[in-house]
């Protein structure tokens, strides 16, 4: 296992380099978000999503959820509304993840829906620029709890990743809010730090965790 310091722009060129080898190679990397450590495999690799899997002890049949570094990304994994569009321009960079009609096969999705969003870290989408769309899910044992360093992370995990990239202890907080556009209605799926409250109104989403 490789780990490299991840929490300062001046890391950047050498840990953007190391995980886009990993990634390359279809390994996997433990990643800082702006609230806990996920882990991050290209989505369309299925030996890297199976090991995904396996070190978090996760049940086969839940999806995994995908970052993306803007835009253009979400566009090429989904569907999404000009309506929506505009309302989530608004938002992401954020912690918000919507479900959407999925445009691609991939091996972390078997449904029509994949669940994407754009977080709100900048080293994290400079190396999703850098290497595409991955996986996030939560770095911990499946049924634990999130963890806000990558000690706990992988204390917590069944195996252990290629890469870690250490971007020190993160904010934690609440786990991004989680809603459902692909039936063309909105439908919260998990409450979170943006609060969605119906019937749908871009000015009554509220943040409340700063």
């Amino acid at each position: 296992m490789i780990r490299l310091v991840f929490s300062d722009p001046s890391d950047a060129r050498a840990a953007l380099d190391s995980a886009a080898e990993v990634i390359a190679a279809g390994g996997v990397v433990l990643i800082p978000t702006e609230s806990y450590y996920g882990l991050g495999v290209d989505p369309g690799r299925r030996e890297a999503v199976e090991r995904v899997y396996a070190l978090k002890g996760r049940p086969d049949g839940l999806a995994l959820p995908v970052v993306c570094s803007d835009w253009g990304q979400v566009d090429s994994l989904v569907d999404i509304s000009d309506a929506h569009r505009v309302k989530l321009s608004r938002i992401w960079p954020g912690a918000l993840t919507v479900v959407a009609h999925r445009r691609v096969s991939l091996a972390a999705e078997s449904a029509d829906t994949l669940a994407v969003r754009i977080p709100d870290h900048d080293m994290l989408r400079a190396l999703l620029y850098r290497v595409g769309p991955l996986t996030a899910t939560s770095a911990n044992r499946h049924g634990a709890s999130p963890c806000v360093s990558p000690d706990a992370a992988l204390a917590s995990l069944l195996g252990t990743p290629d890469l870690v990239l250490d971007g020190g202890e993160l904010a934690g907080g609440r786990v991004s809010t989680m809603v459902d556009l692909s039936s063309g209605e909105v439908r919260e799926i998990r409450p979170g730090p943006v609060v969605w409250e119906e019937p749908f109104d871009f000015e009554k989403w509220v943040f409340q965790d700063g």
